[in-house]
C-alpha cells in the first residue's frame, strides 16, 4: 500500500518560490505515475502537473507552464514541485496523488486516483 506525505508549503510573497515535496512509502511507489493537484477555497480541484514513473514525461496546466517544474527521485521515492514566480492566484491546498494505471490516468484525472496525500497549504501574498 502506497502512502503519500506532502511538505514544503507556507506563506510567500508574490514573485517568490517554494518547493513542495511528496514522500511516498511502499515498495512499488517508484512505478506509479504521480501528480500535483490544488484546490482553492470555493473552487474545484485542478491538476497542476503530472509525471510518469520514469520522469521522462511531464504535463503542466497552462496556468503554471514556465513557472512550475515537476520532478522525481525514485531512489528517494520523492516527487517535487518547484514553484517560481508565485502569484496570489496560486494560493491553494496542494495535494500529491499517485496511480498505478499510468501517466495519462493522472493527466486525465477523471474519477478518483488511487492514492492521495493530506495536502500542504500554499499562500501567496500580494
Amino acid at each position: 500500500q502506497v502512502q503519500l506525505v506532502e511538505s514544503g508549503g507556507g506563506l510567500v510573497q508574490a514573485g517568490g518560490s517554494l518547493r513542495l515535496s511528496c514522500a511516498a512509502s511502499g515498495h512499488t511507489a517508484s512505478s506509479y505515475a504521480m501528480g500535483w493537484f490544488r484546490q482553492a477555497p470555493g473552487k474545484e480541484r485542478e491538476l497542476v502537473a503530472a509525471i510518469d514513473w520514469s520522469g521522462g514525461s511531464t504535463h503542466y496546466a497552462d496556468s503554471v507552464k514556465g513557472r512550475f517544474t515537476i520532478s522525481r527521485d525514485n531512489a528517494k521515492n520523492t516527487v517535487y514541485l518547484q514553484m517560481n514566480s508565485l502569484k496570489p492566484e496560486d494560493t491553494a491546498r496542494y495535494y500529491c496523488a499517485a496511480d498505478s494505471r499510468g501517466f495519462w490516468t493522472v493527466v486525465d484525472a477523471k474519477g478518483w486516483l488511487e492514492v492521495w496525500g493530506q495536502g500542504t497549504l500554499v499562500a501567496v501574498s500580494s
